[in-house]
């Protein structure tokens, strides 16, 4: 069988390494162009890109898949099916018609919860008990299509969006190669999604996303850091400069003292603890501007943070 596949981010490198591993043809990778990275701004091949080179296989990178240059070139590959695995780019009916077999997608949730381009991330944020991958067979909506198989993978207590990335990175390698054999023998079992999602749609993740609202609850605001770790990171303001959060906990107890969201109700080893909506959110490691990252007690050895500060949403 003659597959092509096509990804970009590290996300989509260990199931392009378990489909080399079996005895299906991978004749061609399709990935992003190479974009400037850097203070030189030297392009920079995709992750997916570099490992298909590493094992000599063709590599393709349309600037819009669906120009007919390009389209024209996957039908003379002519492959049996089509593998998508973050690729990055909407793929065209032309294209999703072209395989035998279809186009079949490996997605970062158990649909039909999370659809959209950052399952993994929201489902730290919304502080979801398990997620996993869905194999399904695309169609002409957003993850909409019927679904082949799936696997759960717990949420550990203290999951990031880093660490849930490459949980479900390598679930979905497993998992592809043990449903390829039942899609190519006609065994595979196809079940429709609801049209309506359990989950809001899983939008693109902003860099103003990670600004903190200390008027939420300190737990909001946990999940929140841990989402969006390690990109684009949960942020604050501390004396007009930008104050990066990489780790903290909820403290849920001491309701009886009300301080106004943002402030500093306390600075010592065990981290900068500050008032929220609800609780208080103790901040354990921090990174200020221009500051390398660090625990808050080494952070405060060289920085005090007194009693009474304020933590911003904007720089003063």
């Amino acid at each position: 069988m003659k597959i092509v596949y096509m990804g970009t981010p590290d996300f989509a490198v260990p199931p392009l390494r378990s489909l080399l591993s079996t005895e299906y043809e991978v004749a061609a990778v399709v990935t992003q162009p190479d974009k400037p990275k850097g203070r030189g701004k030297a392009l920079m091949p995709t992750p997916v890109k570099e490992e298909a080179v590493k094992h000599g296989i063709p590599v393709y990178q349309p600037e819009k898949v669906r120009d007919p240059e390009f389209v024209e070139k996957l039908r003379e590959l002519n492959p049996d099916l089509i593998v998508v695995a973050a690729f990055g780019q909407i793929i065209p009916e032309s294209v999703l018609n072209m395989p035998r077999f279809g186009c079949i997608n490996i997605h970062a949730s158990l649909l039909p919860k999370y659809r959209g381009a950052a399952p993994i991330q929201y489902a730290v944020i919304d502080g979801e008990k398990e997620s996993g991958v869905t194999i399904m067979k695309m169609g002409k909506g957003l993850d909409t299509g019927d679904m082949i198989a799936r696997a759960v993978v717990p949420l550990a207590e203290d999951e990031t969006g880093g660490s849930l990335f490459e949980k479900l990175s390598s679930a979905g390698a497993g998992l592809l190669v043990k449903t390829l054999p039942d899609i190519f023998a006609g065994t595979a079992v196809y079940e429709k999604q609801p049209e309506e999602s359990p989950t809001p749609y899983a939008a693109m993740i902003t860099k103003k996303m990670g600004l903190l609202d200390f008027s939420k609850s300190a737990e909001e605001l946990e999940r929140l850091v841990r989402g969006l770790n390690p990109w684009p990171s949960a942020y604050t303001f501390l004396n007009g400069k930008n104050l990066k959060i990489w780790k903290a906990a909820a403290d849920m107890t001491g309701e009886e003292e009300k301080n106004i969201p943002g402030t500093v109700v306390k600075a010592d080893e065990e981290g900068i603890c500050v008032a929220c909506g609800a609780g208080k959110l103790i901040l354990k490691e921090i990174q200020l501007e221009g500051k390398k990252r660090m625990d808050s007690a080494s952070f405060l050895r060289g920085c005090k943070v007194e009693p009474g500060t304020r933590l911003t949403d904007h720089k003063e």
